[in-house]
């Protein structure tokens, strides 16, 4: 059972289509307000999930202290002041402590989760980082994230192909320099 309110959204289109001087009623857009409403209950049901669900899942016996990393996550979002969508790649690493592990799909669903609902970039990474460091209590976690934002290249400075890059930097990453070095080193290795 959905949250989403889907014949709220269908009538909620079918009136900016006519405000912008479209004909609601014609061949092309009859289906569209149901198109859109089934739409945003797919690109916007992280709204109804809780991230942190996805990291229950820890594997302890590997005893593996070593960095993990997963890299080039691929994730869609849409940005919260236009509703747009803005598109890119995450990075997530962590150094995990007490052989606290958990599946590597886990991170990229923590991700997934949270650019599924009304967001800002910013908050993509500080969250994530966030979530996985309460979660799971590595010694550190870095977030990396880039993304193009369609807000900046459709509309408003019209700029294709910027990239936005954001960062959080959790636990011994904030402080021991080499760490953090190398861990950055593979997020931009090519």
């Amino acid at each position: 059972m959905s949250n989403v309110d889907k014949d709220k959204i269908k009538r909620a289109v079918r009136d900016i289509l006519e405000a912008i001087g479209e004909d609601p009623d014609r061949e092309g857009l009859l289906d569209t307000p149901d198109r859109v409403a089934r739409m945003y209950e797919e690109i916007y049901s992280g709204i109804h999930q809780d991230p942190r669900e996805h990291l229950k899942v820890i594997f302890q016996d590997e005893k593996h202290e070593e960095l993990v990393l997963v890299r080039d996550v691929s994730f869609y979002s849409c940005c919260e002041h236009h509703l747009v969508p803005f598109f890119g790649k995450a990075h997530i690493a962590y150094l995990p402590k007490d052989g606290r592990l958990t599946g590597l799909s886990k991170l990229a669903r923590v991700i997934e989760t949270l650019a599924k609902r009304p967001q800002l970039q910013e908050r993509i990474t500080k969250s994530a980082a966030d979530i996985i460091m309460e979660e799971l209590n590595p010694y550190g976690v870095i977030v990396v994230v880039e993304a193009e934002h369609m807000c900046m290249t459709m509309r408003g400075v019209k700029k294709p192909g910027s990239k936005t890059i954001t960062s959080a930097v959790r636990g011994i990453f904030e402080k021991d320099i080499a760490a953090r070095a190398e861990a950055m080193s593979l997020i931009t290795m090519k």
